[in-house]
Order: structure tokens, then C-alpha cells, then sequence
């Protein structure tokens, strides 16, 4: 099963996710390079995809998806911080989270932004 560093950036009530062309709303990340550290590959992916700059990642939990194993981080980014779709990405975009369980997204997104219901005090 394949590691992937999947970031969630908070604005209060809001998230951040991604769109490729065509495709389903997820969250920033990806895979993670030769050698790599998780956090690293977080920081990596938040800034290729949304040229967001990210303070540090902080590991929340894991989710094993069908195909990837989902490594979950809190990346901390500047209030004023507005992220620009960049690289394979096509759009990006805050949403709050009552929104989220009726978009359309990856089936990983929705139960990982369940999970963080309760993963709130870990961060």
C-alpha cells in the first residue's frame, strides 16, 4: 500500500482542498519521494499544489484507504494566506465543514474530515 502525506488547513471552520481538472475535491498532498520524512512530504505537497507555505506539520492520525495509506497532518499557514492552484492541480478553495459531506469529493476526504471531528483535541 502506498504512503501519502495528506494535509488538512483549518480557517476556523473552513478547509482547504484541491481539484485536478475534471476531477473530485480532495485535500493537499500526495506521495512521498525517495527518502522522504511524512512531514516534509506535507510541507512538500501543501506548497507544489497551492503555493501555501506551510509553519510546520503536525501529525494527527492515519487512514487506510483502498489503494493508500493516508498519513494525516495539521499544517499550520498564516491567516492572510490565500492559496493559488498550482502544478496538477486546477482549483483550490476554502469550504466550511458542514459543506463537505455534499460535495463532490474522494471517498478518503470525506471520512478523513469525519475523523478530524474527533481528533480535534490532538491538535
Amino acid at each position: 500500500m502506498r504512503k501519502r502525506a495528506t494535509v488538512i488547513c483549518r480557517k476556523g471552520n473552513r478547509i482547504l482542498l484541491v481539484a485536478r481538472r475534471s476531477a473530485k475535491w480532495a485535500l493537499p498532498g500526495g506521495m512521498l519521494k525517495r527518502g522522504e520524512h511524512l512531514s516534509d512530504a506535507a510541507l512538500r505537497e501543501l506548497k507544489e499544489e497551492t503555493r501555501l507555505a506551510g509553519k510546520s506539520a503536525k501529525f494527527l492520525f492515519q487512514h487506510r484507504g483502498r489503494q493508500k495509506h493516508h498519513h494525516v497532518f495539521f499544517c499550520d499557514v498564516p491567516k492572510s494566506a490565500k492559496p493559488h492552484a498550482s502544478n496538477e492541480i486546477s482549483r483550490c478553495r476554502w469550504v466550511h465543514m458542514s459543506e463537505i459531506q455534499r460535495l463532490a469529493t474522494s471517498a478518503p476526504t470525506k471520512l478523513i474530515v469525519k475523523a478530524l471531528g474527533g481528533n480535534r483535541s490532538k491538535r
